[in-house]
């Protein structure tokens, strides 16, 4: 039967205790990983979320009461211990921070008992993850998804530290918005007091923090919760929290240099890593070009090359169709995998074909200098040689072709240079490398809506030198905006803003929309801006990403508390779910069945 406290008080955490506390009288207490009662003597290792402790309860020593207790103790039982700390006998366990010490219990209370988990409380569990967030409140008791949760608290603790000292200031921004299509989906949510008419859930305090700016906060931050429905993958969920900042009177070198020395200070505490300062730059073009995605993976090399001049004159047709159509050719060269057998090849082809190519050439360099290839018959020795010199290929290299429109070639090269990297354990955990991208275009055309759109949001400054091509080359215009990149995923990105009323109403005209919609849209913003502005950037991190990528993990999934699955429900919960029809009927809200009958 479970007890109470009755002002009974924890004197330490379970490894707060260690050889320095020999001799001392303590109080513990936590959860029951096992016990093992081996006559006369019972062993329990005690968890808490700071580790593990063992407590012995001897017969004759606690008391035939708390020993009679202690025999019934089982996996996941809450208890409390008090008792002598003493030095572990029967020798060191390395493997525990509490190894060389033991608590002889002589008193124990069970403050909750517990039934039999459905899975063991232990690290890197192989049970199923489906099972393990249906019950979620059970799976966050594993130390190692403690330690990651502890850790998340960390960076946001030294996080909110740090910008504080900066000068900025922390404020709150509503999370019951206006809705604004453009971007990603908007979670909506109806009003009872102004029948149909809906709030939205913010995908970012975007307009918030740039009004922030107009009334004079010249620096703020918030760890903010963000919402977007969108399809998820491993680092994204419909919720998550970013690392949110503006400030006022700066350009974009001011904004990279107060974030560089936040990560060199996130990642010094609490990793003990020095990233090299300053954090390497390159335009968005260079990335393209050199690895086929705007968000690169620098641990390994597999550039790719534009081999469209080399190709040009060749009788492949495959080549030459995608150059006469405005396309180009490049390759990558996978050092030492020429003897990679076909059936390999061809998994590698039809990865290709996932990200929209019709086929992959390849070319692998034999030892005594030949060649193995879906397409040498189509070219001279000559050619070939050229071909081998462009891409840097050496006798056991394989060398892989994609030829089609740029976006085409550059979405397959860069996804199969990480798929070969991922095949050849290239991608170390350990190995952090940042990079900042600069100079997105501004605008991309969409194909779908028929119209440019804003690559990153409708309020990002351009690039002084190529605004006059606005006209003439919308997709030519760069913008001030800039991406921190950590082994190939985007951590956030940001950008300076415009703040001259009559570009931001140019840049509404160029996205297709009317004065009316844009006033109807953003009308208290540009209210604002009518009352004095000042020059003003931001940038903002996904916290979770962050947090996934210092403690290792694979998923953002093992670093939030309570996060959803693909199709963004919560097994534990069941959200989301039906509502009554009261409530519904409150908000004036009608569900209409969209089955076919």
């Amino acid at each position: 039967m479970a007890e109470s406290m009755m002002g009974l008080k924890r004197s330490h955490r379970c490894t707060e205790l260690g050889k320095a506390n020999v001799g001392e009288r303590v109080t513990v207490m936590g959860w029951v990983q096992k016990s093992r009662n081996k006559g006369g003597i019972i062993f329990v290792d005690l968890r808490d979320r700071s580790g593990i402790l063992q407590i012995i309860f001897e017969e004759g020593d606690c008391g035939e009461e708390s020993f009679a207790k202690a025999e019934k103790l089982r996996s996941e039982f809450v208890i409390a211990v008090t008792g002598k700390v003493e030095a572990r006998l029967g020798g060191v366990n390395e493997n525990l921070a509490t190894g060389a010490i033991e608590v002889r219990a002589d008193s124990l209370r069970i403050l909750s008992e517990s039934e039999t988990p459905p899975f063991p409380i232990e690290e890197n569990s192989k049970t199923k993850e489906e099972l393990r967030l249906k019950y979620r409140f059970l799976d966050l008791r594993r130390p190692d998804l403690q330690k990651s949760m502890m850790f998340r608290s960390s960076i946001a603790i030294l996080t909110r530290k740090f910008l504080a000292e900066e000068g900025f200031l922390e404020i709150e921004t509503p999370t019951l918005i206006k809705s604004t299509p453009e971007g990603a989906r908007d979670y909506l949510v109806p009003s009872r007091v102004h029948p149909g008419a809906f709030y939205a859930l913010p995908q970012s305090p975007q307009l918030f923090k740039q009004l922030l700016m107009c009334s004079g906060y010249d620096r703020y931050f918030q760890l903010a919760r963000c919402y977007r429905d969108e399809d998820l993958r491993a680092d994204r969920q419909p919720e998550f929290t970013q690392i949110d900042m503006e400030l006022s009177f700066v350009d974009v070198d001011d904004v990279i240099d107060v974030n560089e020395r936040l990560l060199h200070k996130l990642f010094k505490e609490l990793l003990n890593v020095e990233i090299p300062m300053p954090i390497p730059r390159m335009t968005w073009q260079e990335a393209m070009d050199r690895f086929g995605s705007d968000k690169p993976d620098l641990r390994f090399g597999m550039e790719l090359k534009d081999v469209s001049e080399i190709v040009k004159d060749c009788g492949f047709a495959v080549f030459k169709n995608a150059l006469e159509q405005g396309g180009s050719v490049r390759g990558i060269n996978a050092q030492g995998q020429g003897g990679m057998p076909r059936k390999k090849i061809d998994a590698l082809v039809e990865f290709a074909k996932g990200f929209g190519a019709k086929g992959l050439a390849y070319l692998a360099v034999q030892e005594d200098g030949s060649y193995k290839s879906s397409f040498a018959k189509f070219m001279t020795d000559e050619q070939l040689r050229h071909l081998t010199e462009a891409m840097d290929g050496k006798a056991g290299d394989l060398l892989l072709f994609a030829a089609d429109k740029n976006k085409i070639v550059w979405d397959v090269l860069g996804n199969l240079r990480l798929e070969l990297a991922r095949q050849q354990n290239l991608l170390k955990k350990d190995d952090f490398k940042f990079l900042w991208v600069t100079e997105f275009p501004l605008l991309e055309y969409s194909e779908e809506q028929g119209r440019y759109v804003a690559m990153h949001h409708p309020f990002t400054m351009p690039m002084e030198e190529d605004w006059p091509k606005i006209d003439k080359d919308p997709g030519a215009v760069r913008a001030k905006a800039y991406d921190i990149v950590l082994n190939g995923t985007e951590l956030g990105g940001g950008s300076v803003r415009i703040h001259q009323a009559e570009i931001q109403a140019k840049m509404f005209e160029v996205l297709g929309f009317t004065a009316e919609k844009a006033q109807e849209q953003f009308g208290f913003l540009l209210e604002a801006f009518k009352f004095g502005v000042p020059p003003h950037a931001g940038l903002a991190y996904g916290m979770d990403r962050l947090a996934m990528l210092m403690v290792g993990a694979d998923s953002i999934r093992d670093v939030i508390a309570f996060p959803k699955v693909k199709d963004a429900s919560c097994l534990m919960t069941e959200a989301p779910a039906p509502v009554d029809g009261k409530q519904l009927e409150e908000l004036g809200i009608e569900i209409s069945d969209t089955q076919e009958q």
